[in-house]
């Protein structure tokens, strides 16, 4: 039976290594996609002893004085408090709700009641997931699905990058983790960081991340064109009087939005350095089509015509056969669009909004114009551009590893896999690391990867799906947790194996739906015998309560969260049950 309650926690120490970790003090190792060599964020400086091959210094976070006592900080975390909605049916506004309580949870090991004065933190970092930020007017998007199934257009798209700005604004006014009080280390996105595969997309995260001005307008730089003005009645049309669908449900009417959606903003960046994991959003194009090198896809993506309308039969057609993965390849989504040239509207072409590739997606992150806080490739190398891979090994601390897999399949299909040179690196990586605790990062999450058609780029290699690499986690006592995203829900789940050895999958609520979300996770041995990972979910810095005549970038970003609440088949339950929220999940110390 598994043991689950509620508890308070309070200030723990410090392991010294942590500290030294936060100050950028620790050397650590690196590993770079299945080809281990010196990348550029392994130079070392000059008039020093260069590390080995394999290791290289931490990238530093905020400063830290080790004397200082550490004090646990819950400000801006759901702890302290929760949006929610306010008063009864229909379009509801949000206000500030009670914080979500912590749950023990002691599935894989009983921790002893007085642990909380004996642990020691043994690291701290932030996960982002499913940003989603989206050029709403790519001439691709599928928004006419909205005909069949409600879900497959939001009204808030349009305010993805404020609302990202927000979330990264409040990690960097968290003062200490939640629990320990631990410095935080760095922030790691699992994937789906942008939303139609487009270089413009690809941009706009790389400086909300970095830090940047960002104009999230393609097109006419002079106005909107896309379904929001379009006249449809399919579509919430915000700068209208007139009605449509959305409005009849309580939608607002807000002139100059779209002005304001696509104006300028500026992202200070993450003050922490930021590792980045990749999802299946940011390597197919709408997350599903394996159709890189279709000319007629690629040209349309540039293009001058937009689709904005379909039949409720043609829209369940398509839905269909994106769900049931029936198109793999994007050819009958082509035909379809080849056959629906003449209800296409003129929009203003552009160059941005090209698919990028998975290469250019590599480049972006070793630019050193998006560097920010570090590291030089954000866990990404030139070993890893050489080799065509986009999974790597980095050292959290001297007592914690972490690795990021690469779980998307570019086959096709929104589901996920690996390939079996990646399988035998991840093998050799946690046996090679394992005096260390293990941290797994990806995309999808285990029950998610179920989809093996082989790589293009590696016809003759064998997938896996997430089964296997649950055999292999298992098979290692280092592993402590596998963290990800990909369903939009929060979710953690135990894994036991036989000998002790156990871990915890830990997935994560996105940030473009509600309730817009991401998580801290702090380590900590309790000197007892067990380990205690504590998820502490936190929303960006934007007020709970919307101001209509505020257009500001934090207004938008306020308004992403309300409009995101009330969009028309939202699924209600992506906030996942107590014990998936705020936890301490307990594990034996091997």
């Amino acid at each position: 039976m598994s043991r689950i309650r509620s508890v308070a926690t309070s200030a723990v120490g410090v392991h010294r290594r942590t500290v030294l970790a936060a100050a950028g003090a620790v050397t650590l190792s690196a590993g770079v996609g299945y080809v281990l060599r010196p990348t550029e964020s392994q130079a070392a400086p000059a008039g020093s002893q260069a590390a080995p091959a394999d290791e290289a210094p931490v990238a530093a976070s905020r400063k830290v004085d080790p004397a200082a006592p550490l004090v646990p900080y819950t400000k801006g975390t759901t702890v302290s408090s929760v949006a929610a909605p306010q008063g009864g049916s229909g379009y509801r506004r949000l206000g500030d709700g009670p914080g979500w309580s912590r749950v023990v949870r002691s599935e894989l090991a009983s921790p002893r009641f007085d642990r909380s004065s004996r642990r020691t933190a043994l690291a701290a970092f932030v996960q982002f997931t499913d940003l989603h930020l989206t050029d709403v007017q790519h001439p691709l998007r599928v928004e006419y699905l909205r005909a069949y199934e409600p879900r497959a257009w939001r009204p808030h798209e349009a305010l993805t990058v404020p609302g990202a700005i927000s979330l990264v604004e409040r990690v960097n006014a968290l003062r200490g983790a939640p629990v320990t009080g631990a410095p935080l280390q760095f922030v790691m996105t699992t994937g789906d960081n942008t939303d139609n595969n487009a270089c413009s997309e690809l941009e706009w995260f790389m400086k909300v991340m970095s830090g940047g001005r960002i104009t999230p307008n393609t097109g006419d730089p002079r106005h909107y064109e896309g379904v929001q003005n379009s006249g449809l009645g399919l579509y919430w049309q915000p700068g209208s009087t007139a009605r449509d669908g959305d409005k009849t449900l309580g939608f607002p009417h807000l002139k100059g939005f779209l002005a304001a959606a696509t104006g300028e903003v500026l992202s200070p960046g993450l003050n922490l350095p930021w590792y980045s994991t990749i999802g299946n959003h940011d390597t197919l194009p709408l997350g599903t089509y394996g159709s890189h090198g279709d000319p007629y896809l690629a040209e349309a993506a540039i293009a001058g015509r937009k689709l904005m309308s379909a039949t409720e039969a043609e829209a369940k057609k398509l839905w269909d056969a994106i769900k049931n993965a029936s198109d793999p390849k994007g050819v009958g989504y082509r035909d379809f669009l080849k056959a629906h040239t003449r209800s296409t509207r003129a929009v203003t072409p552009d160059e941005k909004r090209a698919p990028y590739t998975r290469a250019d997606y590599l480049k972006a992150h070793l630019d050193p114009a998006h560097q920010g806080h570090g590291p030089v490739g954000h866990g990404y190398s030139s070993a890893n551009l050489d080799a065509g891979t986009e999974y790597y090994a980095f050292r959290i601390s001297d007592d914690v590893v972490g690795i990021s897999i690469d779980t998307t399949d570019s086959g096709g299909h929104f589901e996920g896999s690996i390939g079996t040179a990646q399988l035998n690196w991840l093998k050799k990586t946690l046996a090679d690391n394992k005096d260390s605790y293990a941290i797994v990062f990806s995309h999808h999450t285990s029950k998610t990867m179920t989809n093996t058609r082989p790589d293009p780029a590696r016809p003759g290699e064998r997938r896996h799906d997430g089964a296997e690499v649950v055999s292999v986690l298992a098979a290692h006592a280092n592993v402590l947790a596998w963290v990800n995203g990909h369903i939009h829900k929060n979710v953690i789940t135990p894994h036991k194996a036989s000998g002790g050895r156990s871990f915890w999958e830990i997935s994560t609520a996105s940030h473009v739906d509600y309730p817009q979300l991401a998580r801290v996770i702090e380590i900590a041995d309790n000197k007892d015998g067990t380990l205690s990972l504590f998820t502490t979910l936190i929303e960006s810095a934007a007020p709970h309560r919307t101001d209509y005549a505020d257009l500001t970038q934090t207004g938008l970003a306020a308004l992403y969260r309300e409009l995101s609440y009330n969009a028309p088949g939202a699924i209600t339950t992506l906030a996942g049950e107590p014990s998936d929220r705020n936890t301490e999940l307990v594990l034996r110390k091997r």
